[in-house]
């Protein structure tokens, strides 16, 4: 294995119902634990999304009504993913911008609390787009020599990409194999919060990245205008961007 691991490394896929962040839903999870000493387990749920799934996903990753209306809900099995990922660094392909903003909602949902400053992240996709732009399944072949079978199945696509990414570590001088550093590599851009609405200024200090405040302070803006928190928290915004405005707003009180 070229990826040096300090603590437990899960690999991540989720199949959805769609691919907004704050409303759409898990169908499928797969996740792969990866510990230091190279020893694995997997574990795959199907899931009941409690809402009809689009014909237009169902086509691409097979998965439909009938197939998962005996299955449990998320909320029913949200311990038993928290079990696995905890004390865990996450990974995954285009995880950063879908897979664990998505999954935190889904556990903020089933009231359990998601830190993103517990975990380090690492993107596979991230490597693969700033050493050879392409899909998974060009990645698959490219590093590993292999074809994709079964692309978008959660069980193939996350096996799949922890073999990318081990090979990305042994294929590049310039790619780290420790997580903390990997993740600093696989970060496109650093934010506050998952999907991107809260940005850091040059003072590490949390900014607007939208609307009427952009580029201002959110501390100072809460300060000056609570009402705008107000009205952040009834709008539709992804519940852990709203976590990170809650955790804000208390400290300017200060």
């Amino acid at each position: 294995m070229n990826l040096k691991l300090y603590k437990p490394l899960c690999i991540f896929d989720l199949e959805t119902t769609g691919t907004n962040i704050g409303k759409d839903r898990i169908v499928e999870i797969c996740i792969l634990k990866v510990n230091p000493d190279a020893s694995r387990e997997s574990k795959t749920w199907r899931i009941n999304p409690e809402m009809p799934i689009p014909l237009e996903s169902s086509q691409i990753h097979g998965i439909y009504d009938e197939d998962v209306k005996d299955a449990p809900t998320f909320k029913s099995i949200a311990s038993k993913v928290m079990e696995m990922i905890s004390g865990s660094d996450l990974g995954g392909f285009n995880s950063n911008r879908f897979d664990v903003p998505l999954l935190a909602e889904e556990l903020l949902r089933s009231e359990i609390d998601f830190d993103l400053n517990k975990f380090k992240l690492v993107d596979a996709q991230t490597v693969f787009h700033k050493k050879e732009p392409r899909n998974l399944g060009a990645a698959y072949q490219f590093y590993c020599g292999k074809t994709l079978e079964n692309a978008h199945s959660a069980e193939a696509d996350v096996m799949a990409t922890f073999e990318v990414l081990d090979a990305q570590v042994g294929k590049y001088d310039d790619v780290p194999n420790e997580i903390a550093a990997l993740s600093e590599f696989t970060f496109h851009n650093k934010n506050a919060d998952l999907a991107g609405f809260i940005g850091f200024n040059e003072k590490m200090e949390e900014v607007f990245n939208f609307g009427k405040y952009k580029g201002q302070g959110v501390k100072a803006v809460f300060q000056k205008d609570l009402g705008y928190y107000g009205w952040l928290q009834n709008a539709d915004f992804p519940l852990y961007t709203k976590k990170v405005f809650t955790k804000i707003q208390l400290s300017s009180r200060f």
